[in-house]
């Protein structure tokens, strides 16, 4: 609620009691009169039982009725006693036009301008009276519409300014319910990784350690069938040899690949960087890299999964594509984060991919994408180039996972 509207509705109460209040000082330092005293004190103290209690006695029209009834005989009165009193008739215009509905009102204005004539004193003819009352409900009930006017002004705006805070708590209980959601999908994408790293781990044991193992066995035992041929044992025992590094090797790439290690020396663009520098360098094959939107940390599992998508494209690029350059962009959006990788290098059926479909994969990349509530694209033709284009949540650093 704005200031203004604050400061009306306190003052707005106190309106009454201050046309009454003030003539009541005048008349009394004037003259000390215990009727006017105690006529004043009566008007103040029948407007506060009536309206301004807890109580308010005034939402059946017979009951409006008679508190207007008994504050106009007061107010009648009073004017009689002293002419000051007039200000109280036209504070009960601002009553009537507040509580009174509809005609009502206008009724109430013709009252007052009445009471308001009969009771000052003086010989004036009928047409004079006649007059006088006509333009007395004329400008009261324009004032007084233009009360209503303000008044009903005020209304609308505190009811805009409630619409607007429940909407403000409705967005605020949506935002957290969001990052409740966020926190459980983050949750689910970890465990999710988890299974999938382990399984990932026993393929990459099945398809080289463990191969490689049997590989440098099978040596031993043809070296242990041939001992008496010192050539053919020292032979079988360096393959065996080339076997064992081949396997370690392969082992420390496995481990290395648990974790994206770029990440923990830099954010997600720099990490990108140093991944499509290192692949360059590897395949001969120039990568553009470039980011838009503004960048900042994200969660460490949305991170970790476009880096790793990355890193199988480029992979794939490497391995079946023949491309001569490749373009890798990462863009920050207000809800999203999106990488692209393209290549210009031969291409595949996506409906069949075959041979195309290395390492984790794009099956692979497509369930890492996924588990965050992503979307994974692949873009492709024999002969057209590949694009893949993953698209996940800018869950930011820092989220409850």
């Amino acid at each position: 609620m704005t200031a203004d509207a604050s400061r009306w509705d306190r003052a707005w109460p106190l309106l009454p009691y201050l046309f009454i209040a003030l003539p009541a000082l005048f008349s009394l330092a004037a003259r000390w009169r215990p009727e006017v005293a105690a006529l004043a004190a009566f008007a103040a103290a029948w407007h506060w039982f009536m309206v301004a209690s807890r109580f308010s006695r005034i939402e059946r029209a017979p009951a409006l009725v008679a508190y207007f009834a008994v504050l106009l005989a007061v107010v009648w009165t009073l004017i009689r006693l002293d002419g000051a009193f007039t200000v109280t008739g036209v504070g009960t215009f601002v009553q009537v036009f507040s509580l009174a509905p509809g005609w009502w009102a206008y009724a109430g204005v013709a009252a007052t301008v009445g009471v308001m004539l009969t009771a000052r004193p003086g010989e004036r003819d009928t047409g004079e009276l006649a007059f006088s009352f006509l333009v007395g409900v004329l400008v009261a009930s324009t004032v007084g519409l233009l009360i209503r006017t303000v008044s009903r002004q005020n209304e609308q705006r505190k009811a805009m300014i409630a619409e607007l805070e429940e909407s403000g708590a409705k967005l605020a209980a949506l935002a957290e319910e969001n990052a409740g959601l966020q926190a459980q999908l983050l949750t689910q994408a970890r465990e999710a990784g988890v299974l999938a790293e382990r399984q990932r781990l026993a393929r990459e044991i099945h398809d080289t350690i463990a191969q490689g193992l049997t590989a440098i066995l099978t040596q031993l035992e043809a070296a242990e069938g041939t001992a008496g041929d010192a050539g053919a044992v020292r032979a079988r025992l360096d393959a065996a040899r080339a076997m064992a590094k081949e396997s370690l090797t392969e082992a420390r790439r496995s481990v290395q690949a648990l974790r994206p290690a770029p990440l923990h020396e830099a954010q997600l663009p720099a990490a990108l960087r140093e991944v499509a520098a290192a692949w360059s360098r590897s395949t001969g094959v120039p990568v553009a890299v470039s980011v838009t939107g503004d960048s900042r940390p994200l969660h460490v599992e949305v991170e970790s999964t476009l880096l790793r998508v990355a890193q199988e494209a480029l992979a794939n690029a490497g391995k079946h594509a023949g491309a001569a350059r490749v373009g890798l962009t990462l863009s920050y959006m207000e809800d999203v984060v999106a990488l692209d990788v393209r290549d210009d290098g031969r291409g595949f059926d996506p409906a069949n991919p075959g041979a195309t479909d290395g390492g984790f994969g794009l099956v692979a990349m497509r369930q890492r994408v996924t588990r965050l509530a992503g979307d994974l694209t692949i873009e492709t033709a024999p002969g057209q180039g590949t694009g893949v284009s993953a698209t996940v949540p800018a869950i930011p650093a820092g989220s409850v996972s």
